[in-house]
């Protein structure tokens, strides 16, 4: 029998429904249900709407009513879709040496970087690597964060790799958010690996691949197309495969030089992700596609590089997703709304863009179709901030958190 809740009533609910998924946005075009209600039936929503006739529906239902008594505005839960949670050590010392003029190649080079995490995630056990995932994704929930792309790709080896994803898959079991997991093998090529980054590349699909099906550790392949990582060419034999094998492809694109966006293109990628360095070439091809362009400020503050052209992207019509990239490396905050809130800032992004970049077309990088949005039918994932004027949630530029989160229509936080 359906468990049902009401809740509110709502100073605001942004619904985020009834936008479109590509192009630019206006304020004018969210639809905010001003002193609203939510039902919420066992994991989903029931209805949405005005609170004097969701009340009475509810009434009729017998839901449990859980009131608000002070002002708040409900939003949908938010959407991570990029993220490296799931990692052994730390990069303190890549960030100082950045700092003082290294460049990120640079470190790399010398035996920081990528390779560096990849040496302390390899040291790590299972169980820290399931408690590492576990505290940042309790963190990014209390952040109102309820959906969290995690990738592997500090194993480069089959084995190593496993355990990355097999800890992702275990950790998913132990958090209250959903952990959505993306093998990233072909994150740079392993300096132990003794044959040719091709040899690599056919090892990873011919003998990771179908473990990756049975136990249904990732459905998502992903790859960085970069200059000490993977060319456009070398990758193309690397996603034939996993095309062929039925796996969705994300792309780590045009970060520091482009041809990412083009491979991403090319193989129906549903999201390209960085685009730093992606020029108008690469922005007409990314809004005349379905790949959803994923901006990455926590790289850029990280780095202390230019923004993803975001606003460019939009007013091209392309999809614009907004992610955190959290990582050890070049993204160590991990704060989504603040970054967000830089984003909009540097961009000149309003307020609707940025909103939509963290729910309903976050969700649509990870291919969701139940999340993202307050409707009827989809996951009751909610956040309730205290004030009284939604535009205060970006105007304080994530220090403002928020007082409740509901996961799946389970109070999950209440501060």
């Amino acid at each position: 029998m359906k468990k049902y809740t009401l809740i509110g009533p709502f100073k605001q609910i942004l619904t985020m429904s009834g936008m479109p998924l590509k192009g630019s946005l206006m304020d004018e075009q969210l639809n905010i249900i001003e002193n609203g209600g939510i039902i919420m039936a066992d994991e989903k929503i029931y209805a949405v709407g005005p609170y004097s006739q969701v009340s009475e529906e509810g009434n009729n239902l017998n839901a449990e009513n859980l009131l608000i008594l002070s002002d708040m505005v409900c939003i949908p839960g938010f959407i991570d879709s990029h993220t490296h949670i799931c990692f052994g050590g730390s990069r303190a010392n890549d960030y100082a040496l950045r700092n003082s003029g290294k460049t990120y190649l640079e470190i790399a080079k010398a035996g920081g970087g990528i390779w560096d995490t990849v040496t302390e995630t390899r040291k790590a056990t299972t169980s820290s690597l399931i408690e590492g995932v576990k505290t940042r994704a309790d963190r990014h929930l209390t952040h109102g964060v309820t959906t969290i792309e995690v990738k592997s790709g500090y194993g480069l080896s089959i084995q190593e790799e496993l355990k990355m994803l097999r800890a992702i898959a275990l950790a998913n079991e132990q958090c209250q958010s959903d952990l959505i997991p993306t093998c990233l093998a072909a994150h740079m090529v392993p300096k132990d690996y003794n044959a040719s980054p091709a040899d690599y590349l056919l090892e990873i699909s011919t003998s990771l691949f179908p473990i990756l099906k049975k136990e249904q550790l990732a459905n998502r392949i992903d790859a960085f197309i970069e200059e000490g990582a993977f060319s456009p060419t070398s990758i193309a034999p690397y996603f034939d495969s996993a095309k062929e094998m039925g796996f969705d492809i994300t792309v780590h694109a045009d970060q520091f030089s482009t041809g990412g966006s083009a491979v991403a293109v090319k193989y129906g990628a549903i999201s390209a992700d960085h685009l730093e360095d992606s020029g108008e070439k690469e922005i007409q091809l990314l809004a005349n596609s379905n790949v959803v362009a994923t901006a990455l400020p926590g790289a850029s503050i990280g780095l202390g590089c230019h923004y993803a052209p975001a606003r460019k992207l939009l007013d091209a019509g392309a999809a614009v997703a907004i992610a955190s990239d959290w990582n050890p490396g070049s993204a160590p905050m991990g704060n989504l709304l603040v970054q967000a809130a830089i984003l909009g800032t540097f961009e000149k992004l309003t307020n609707a863009e940025v909103l939509a970049g963290i729910t309903y077309r976050a969700a649509a990088a990870l291919g969701l179709r139940d999340r993202g949005k307050i409707e009827t039918g989809l996951l009751a994932d909610l956040i309730a901030f205290p004030t009284k004027n939604y535009n205060e949630i970006l105007y304080q530029q994530g220090m403002l958190l928020p007082s409740l989160v509901w996961k799946k229509g389970r109070l999950a936080v209440d501060v």
